[in-house]
């Protein structure tokens, strides 16, 4: 019985109910991203957007205008920047978002720097806290994550083809520039809303990891769509409560647990294909 009601202790407070449930939510979708995260090779793109909407959040925390509306602009507008640019051919995708978001996110120091008042709300989007989940901030989430999976329901054939062929894709009548665009800007959005929980500097990761863990469990890109989402939510879900238990930070916890889930499957996986070879190598 006591054993149970540690268990549940912090259930009993409402400030971890909503961060457990932003949480939760937020692992899903980063999962669900992830997948073309990962699949397109935009790894990069993902951590360069994370600082890039930093930016826009310190500026948002300065001027004084609410939140999700500066720091979404100025990710959105970040995320078509760095694509127009890649697009030129004159510079690569690497190069334009070392501008745009290195340029943005040295902003944010600036402003940080400048005005000391805002400090308190910047450091809480740079590593996130659970303390300042609000109801707004569940509903942002959900509204995001039932967006995000609109698109890719509606738009599924669409992002197949222009993931693993973006040529045949083009000449197929698929616009594969406004499938990108549309891309990140959902990476903007996901970035933004759940920042207040992981933080911009680990969001990143979990847009990567349970991507990539999922890529070694199948090749298909259907399952990968919910064994993705499905990793990020419970790693999420199970992070929250360990970083309750353990006194340690919430979004840490839940990037070293996706870790943990990365590196059992990558040895898993190892392990399996090692027994593939050697079957063969008898046959």
């Amino acid at each position: 019985m006591i054993l149970a009601f540690d268990l549940f202790e912090p259930y009993g407070f409402q400030f971890f109910q909503h961060g457990i449930i932003v949480a939760t939510i937020a692992g899903a979708l980063c999962g669900l991203l992830g997948v073309f995260v990962v699949l397109r090779g935009m790894s990069y793109i993902g951590h360069g957007l994370s600082h890039a909407v930093f930016g826009g959040a310190a500026a948002s925390a300065v001027i004084g205008i609410n939140f999700f509306i500066g720091a979404g602009i100025w990710g959105i507008i970040s995320g078509v920047l760095i694509a127009r640019v890649a697009r030129r051919r004159v510079l690569g995708a690497d190069a334009a978002i070392g501008v745009v978001t290195t340029a943005s996110f040295a902003l944010g120091l600036a402003l940080m720097n400048r005005y000391g008042q805002a400090s308190k709300s910047i450091e809480a989007v740079l590593f996130g806290s659970v303390l300042g989940v609000k109801v707004a901030d569940i509903v942002a989430v959900s509204l995001v994550a039932v967006f995000a999976l609109a698109v890719i329901v509606v738009w599924y054939r669409k992002l197949l083809f222009s993931t693993f062929d973006p040529d045949v894709a083009q000449v197929s009548g698929v616009n594969v520039s406004v499938v990108e665009v549309v891309l990140l800007s959902l990476l903007s959005l996901t970035i933004l809303v759940t920042m207040r929980v992981i933080g911009t500097l680990l969001i990143s990761a979990l847009l990567v990891i349970p991507a990539a863990a999922a890529r070694m469990t199948t090749n298909s890109f259907s399952k990968l769509l919910w064994i993705s989402p499905l990793i990020g939510a419970v790693t999420c879900f199970v992070g929250m409560n360990l970083s309750y238990h353990l006194d340690t930070s919430a979004s840490a916890t839940i990037i070293l647990l996706d870790a943990l889930v990365f590196i059992v499957v990558y040895t898993v996986a190892g392990t399996r294909n090692r027994m593939k070879m050697a079957s063969l190598g008898h046959v």
